[in-house]
């Protein structure tokens, strides 16, 4: 896995995220399922995590490597952002849409635009603004400009009706396991233990959620997502999903 930009070939899937572990918990699955067809996966990590009360910010990092073996991930890089402190501004935008460029992916997930965490959603703010300012010739003279064709959202947390859902059966386990590379995060002992789910509790709860999410699509585990636009179908006689 590479984490610099030098002879990187373009993404084909590009996932943002404000802290490592959030991918793990709300689209891994995907991410998996993507790279085992073929495509070229990345995620970029704005925070380090910080602000966390678990682990460090050296420490979470590693751990995120160690998890992206499992997301079978072609690129994964740290921008080591103000855990807890990301805010839209100009220098974020331009960095974030300088990367963007270099990166070159045709398709983006973003956090979902609203949500408990002031840094998810903002992320996903900041990172939309900058996909399209990827696309403007001139923001830089040495970088060809690129914008991606679509930006998805990760809505696991959102509680709302997804747009579609991503049958991860088959990738679950991997995506529990790369969520698990977290050991600061979700192991048992460590500091403020009585304040964190165990490791089985943690495993039963994301398990719930998926069969959940898996069950709208007949399917045992899924991840869900929205899209702002509506999705075109070329052949509804061929539509997957039951209506009755």
């Amino acid at each position: 896995m590479q984490d610099s930009f030098e002879n990187l070939p373009p993404l084909d899937l590009l996932a943002i995220a404000a802290h490592p572990d959030d991918v793990e918990q709300t689209c891994g699955g995907t991410i998996i399922r993507m790279a085992e067809s073929g495509y070229r996966c990345g995620v970029l990590d704005l925070t380090a995590g910080d602000m966390g009360t678990r682990g460090t910010p050296e420490l979470r990092i590693e751990e995120s490597r160690a998890a992206a073996e499992h997301l079978l991930l072609s690129w994964r890089h740290n921008l080591r952002w103000p855990d807890a402190r990301i805010e839209n501004t100009i220098a974020a935008r331009m960095t974030l849409a300088a990367v963007i460029r270099r990166l070159r992916p045709r398709t983006v997930i973003l956090p979902y635009w609203t949500g408990r965490h002031p840094d998810h959603y903002r992320a996903a703010e900041i990172a939309y603004e900058s996909c399209f300012l990827a696309g403007l010739t001139r923001l830089e003279e040495d970088v060809p400009p690129h914008r991606p064709f679509k930006i998805v959202y990760s809505s696991l947390y959102a509680h709302v009706a997804p747009s579609f859902v991503v049958d991860i059966s088959r990738q679950f386990d991997r995506r529990m396991a790369a969520l698990f590379s977290y050991r600061s995060q979700y192991g048992d002992g460590g500091s403020a233990s009585d304040l964190f789910p165990s490791h089985t509790e943690i495993a039963e709860r994301l398990a719930a959620v998926a069969r959940f999410y898996g069950n709208l699509i007949g399917v045992k585990y899924g991840e869900p997502f929205a899209v702002k636009e509506s999705i075109e179908i070329h052949d509804i006689v061929n539509m997957p999903v039951r209506s009755i």
